[in-house]
Formats: structure tokens, C-alpha cells, sequence
């Protein structure tokens, strides 16, 4: 396993960060965790020995050597007509996205206009994960989709989630499938999945509050994508 993390251009009226944020910590952990909590083999540097990981854009051709990919504060993206297809092209061949960290309502429907340049929701409807969706037990099992606030929002509220409190207040986990009803792209919406494995060694109590629950839901994503 390589982790992909692809960069991507912000929009000065998008809701969110850049594509850098967790970055490079979440991609090396994460993979760090796959290869201890199951028997997936990972890529290693040999030199540094830490784990294997790339960023791409959506235009580099690599992006077909990437099974999954993953793009962080997605409220922000702006999708060229260009990059829309190149992206839809790698999700018709079999390829799946993880699109994380972007809160409240101005965000998501940010990101469903932009996404919707790569599949059009006509044909593709975006729809919410049931809770037997075999996501939820890939390894562990979840019973509910976790709420995972940055470690900055978490500790300056006394332990809130919400980052944008009532507007976010529930975590969602919503997805594109294809015609055999697997996820070609998950969106997990009003949570921040990748700051509970870049940030697990900040603070013991919210590595087991925030990284425990988040390690469980981002094992879970990679064996799904990887065997559907």
C-alpha cells in the first residue's frame, strides 16, 4: 500500500483549507496503523524508514497507479473541466476517492457543485451510507460515523466536535457508487478523519477519544477500497 494524497487548487469563495492540511504526518500514519493492525504490506523508504507516499494532481498520469486516493478540505476545491474528467476517468476504471474535512452547509454544497463537474449527479447520486453498509465492519465494527474536530477546536472548547457548532453538529459519511452498488467516492462530511492520525501523539486523551474511533473508520475505508 502507497498512500495518494492529491493536491489540488483552492477557490477564494470555497469554505476550507488547503490540500496540505494533515499533511504529510496523517498519510504516513495511517499506513503506519494498516500495516500493524492488519496484514496489508505497505511501501517503506528504506533509507528513512518511514512509509511511502506520494502527491499527485488529478492531471499526472501516476494517478492510475493510485487504487485509492484521498483529498482533504474539499470545501475549498476548485475543479477545472479539465481535472473533472481526468477524474471522472479514474473512477469509471475502478479507482476510489476519500474526500474529508469540510463542515457546515456552505462547504458541502461547495464541493457537490465542483464534484458534480465529475459525476454528474443526474446519473451518480451522492447518497448516505446505511449503517449495515459493509464499510462499517470491513474490520472493526461502527456503529456510527465519528465526529473528529481538529486538535486546536478540541482542546480550546474543553473536548467540542463541532467545528462549526450547530451547522455541523452531525458527522456524516456519504458516497458515490457504482452500477454493482460499491463506493467509487466516499464523503465524509462535519469531521476531520485525517487530523485523528496526524496529530495521535499530540495528547494521550484525544488520541483515545478522537485517533481510537478515527483509526477504526480509516482502516476500514482503505480494506473496503482496496478489495471492492
Amino acid at each position: 500500500f502507497n498512500f495518494c494524497r492529491i493536491a489540488f487548487n483552492a477557490a477564494r469563495n470555497g469554505d476550507g483549507g488547503y490540500w496540505s492540511v494533515d499533511y504529510p504526518r496523517a498519510d504516513q500514519n495511517l499506513s503506519i496503523r494498516l500495516s500493524e493492525l492488519t496484514k496489508a504490506p505497505i511501501s517503506i523508504d528504506r533509507r528513512s524508514g518511514e512509509p511511502n507516499h506520494v502527491v499527485l494532481q488529478v492531471s499526472d498520469p501516476l494517478l492510475y497507479r493510485c487504487p485509492f486516493i484521498m483529498m482533504t478540505e474539499v470545501g475549498s476545491a476548485a475543479i477545472s473541466d479539465e481535472e473533472a474528467a481526468r477524474l471522472r476517468l479514474y473512477l469509471q476504471k475502478g479507482g476510489f476517492l476519500w474526500a474529508d474535512d469540510f463542515w457546515g452547509t456552505y462547504a458541502w454544497d461547495w464541493w457537490v457543485a465542483q464534484f458534480s463537474k465529475v459525476l454528474p449527479p443526474s446519473e451518480y447520486p451522492i447518497v448516505d451510507l446505511p449503517p449495515n453498509h459493509p464499510l462499517f465492519s470491513a474490520q472493526f465494527q461502527i456503529t456510527k460515523v465519528p465526529q473528529i474536530a481538529s486538535i486546536g477546536h478540541w482542546a480550546s472548547t474543553g473536548g467540542g466536535t463541532s467545528e462549526r457548532f450547530e451547522d455541523s453538529a452531525v458527522a456524516h459519511a456519504r458516497a458515490v457508487l457504482d452500477k454493482h452498488g460499491n463506493i467509487m467516492v466516499l464523503m465524509t462530511h462535519n469531521t476531520d478523519l485525517g487530523d485523528s492520525f496526524e496529530r495521535e501523539a499530540d495528547d494521550p486523551q484525544y488520541f483515545y477519544q478522537m485517533s481510537v474511533p478515527g483509526y477504526a473508520f480509516g482502516i476500514n475505508t482503505l480494506l473496503y477500497a482496496l478489495t471492492h
